[in-house]
């Protein structure tokens, strides 16, 4: 087989768009984080979390969720056991540090049921869209797989979240949900945690399919 010649787009490709993404995690992590050290928005604004810990925890899913819809429940499963299991392990240690530096220790988020929970969220979506989709690339159904397994693991989160948690976690938990700020109560609650879901479970069935379009997919046997 021929040696694919060198070209222009290859420079876009291997060096320009990595290099973007690496400005948008910087960008997110220093400008738009509630914790960063140049933030532009309120640390309790919604948009700015959205942003933060709902675009981490759109990618953790959303890799798994578009392997589910392309390849099969299988992949989309193992990959989310993956994703999630290093995302547990990323805010475990996370919050462990940040309480550590108040000199509180009585908490080991290690043992935190709601972030113990990514091990197997991860896995759901992933399985959940590949099962539901079954090889299918049609994308009404790719779009419903998605929508459906994207809500289903927002609602068990939301649930370990309110439920599970350890006190810290579960008391902001509560609050969110409490609080007026959108004026009805529950609301505020909705928009963190089922907003971002909604929106994966829309945009990763276009991604994999618009892949689709271009053979971007794996070999099926």
């Amino acid at each position: 087989m021929e040696t694919p010649k060198f070209k222009l787009a290859d420079i876009f490709y291997a060096i320009i768009i990595p290099l973007i993404l690496v400005f948008l995690v910087f960008f997110l992590a220093i400008y738009i984080n509630p914790g960063g050290s140049y933030h532009w928005i309120g640390g309790t604004d919604v948009i700015a979390i959205i942003f933060t810990q709902g675009f981490a925890q759109m990618i953790v899913l959303g890799v798994p969720l578009v392997l589910g819809l392309l390849w099969n429940k299988w992949a989309g499963g193992a990959a989310g056991f993956i994703t999630g299991g290093a995302y547990y392990l990323a805010e475990a240690g996370y919050s462990n540090g940040s309480f550590a530096a108040y000199n509180t220790f009585k908490y080991n988020f290690f043992g935190d049921m709601s972030l113990l929970s990514w091990l197997v969220l991860g896995v759901v979506i992933g399985y959940m869209a590949g099962a539901l989709t079954n090889g299918s690339t049609n994308f009404k159904r790719m779009l419903g797989a998605g929508l459906t397994s994207a809500v289903i693991v927002a609602t068990i989160q939301a649930y370990f979240n309110y439920t599970y948690a350890l006190a810290p976690g579960r008391a902001m938990n509560h609050n969110m949900w409490a609080s007026t700020q959108y004026l009805i109560p529950g609301l505020y609650g909705f928009v963190l945690q089922f907003v971002p879901n909604i929106a994966l479970g829309v945009v990763i069935p276009i991604i994999a399919k618009v892949m689709t379009w271009y053979g971007l997919q794996p070999m099926r046997h």
